[in-house]
């Protein structure tokens, strides 16, 4: 198969679809490789170190959508990506659509075969593409919380991690799975007072047994949101439904009852944010204040830190890559019903139940898609 690795375009996005090792990977069971130039060289992967993989190297993004069969990217496909997109093509990368309309409708318009990292699943019912960037955006949202908090940066001058005779900060995470596990983590290593909120007990059960009186959790009602959001000097929104718009459980009014200088990193932003006051922002312009808090909405975190997450990312997702490129994308998906729940888009419809119902669009049948 003819694999294309473009270039991203989103702002300040510097990870890369294949680093050279699994270029290596992908030449070595017998497929073509061509990656842009210049694709991973802000992460010191450099045109010589992909040809040396066995990468053919092309000039521009037209020239890798052009002649590639299976496109492998890491964000959504900008507007300028979708218009290169065609028929039979194959598209695996992060979607996100049900936050996404406008992306969904050009990728039906297109005729391209989409497949989602963040809808694969495994045996456990886990998301093993999204895990690894979850990961990363857990570990970076109490970074990049703590210095939110900071007087320069809008926020109230609070340290984290407090000092002997001060309060550490009090670090309230929503979501108890990969990237809420994380930033708790991360917190507590930080010295921070950490509550998480979860709506599985057997989660909270999981994580009082990994930390023990470290943290406090606390099961999801209205009223614990409510109690721990107001008074909270750093909010984590790791709420995630696979497939589906993120719901909102922090509202407006409880933003107005936070106080001034307190900070919300959404990590959920992909996927429509957890908080209604959330809207997306970029790596350029990261912030802004609603009612005095501070908030944080990038929707591509991982991307700050694009050299351990495009590393990252590539050991969930080169066995799915050669199971494409080797079978094909429907032989891959009829034998791997984990990789088929990955499929959202085909011959111009949404064949992911969840991304369908939240966009309003019927769902072509997934054994329809295979069958075809």
């Amino acid at each position: 198969m003819q694999i294309g690795v473009p270039k991203e375009i989103k702002t300040r996005e510097y990870r890369v679809g294949m680093v050279p090792a699994s270029v290596r990977e992908a030449v070595k069971h017998g497929h073509s490789v061509f990656v842009q130039a210049g694709a991973g060289g802000e992460i010191g992967h450099t045109d010589a170190a992909y040809r040396a993989a066995g990468a053919e190297i092309l000039p521009d993004a037209e020239s890798v959508f052009g002649r590639a069969e299976l496109i492998v990217k890491v964000k959504e496909p900008q507007p300028a990506e979708i218009a290169m997109l065609r028929q039979g093509q194959v598209l695996f990368t992060y979607l996100h659509l049900a936050a996404d309309k406008p992306q969904a409708e050009g990728l039906m318009r297109s005729g391209t075969t989409a497949i989602a990292y963040e809808t694969v699943t495994d045996a456990a019912g886990r998301l093993p593409l999204l895990a690894p960037m979850s990961e990363v955006a857990g570990r970076m949202s109490v970074h990049v919380g703590a210095h939110c908090l900071e007087k320069e940066q809008g926020g109230a001058g609070v340290l984290v991690g407090g000092v002997p005779g001060v309060p550490a900060a009090h670090v309230v995470v929503l979501g108890g799975g990969v990237s809420g596990s994380n930033a708790a983590r991360v917190a507590m290593g930080m010295e921070a007072q950490v509550t998480v909120i979860d709506r599985s007990l057997g989660r909270l059960q999981e994580l009082d047994l990994l930390f023990g009186s470290r943290i406090q959790t606390l099961y999801a009602t209205t009223d614990a949101i409510e109690s721990e959001v107001a008074g909270a000097d750093l909010v984590i929104g790791a709420v995630l439904v696979p497939g589906a718009t993120t719901p909102k459980l922090v509202s407006e009014t409880l933003v107005h009852q936070m106080r001034n200088g307190s900070v919300i990193v959404d990590i959920a932003i992909d996927q429509g944010g957890c908080c209604e006051t959330s809207h997306a922002t970029t790596h350029d312009q990261p912030t802004y204040l609603v009612d005095g808090v501070v908030h944080y909405c990038v929707a591509n975190m991982p991307g700050a830190v694009a050299r351990t997450a495009a590393a990252a990312l590539n050991n969930a997702t080169l066995p799915a890559i050669l199971a494409i490129a080797d079978k094909g994308w429907r032989t891959a998906l009829k034998e791997d019903a984990h990789l088929a729940a990955g499929l959202n888009v085909h011959a111009g419809q949404i064949t992911h139940p969840a991304v369908a119902r939240d966009l309003g669009f019927s769902a072509l049948p997934l054994e329809r898609a295979l069958a075809a």
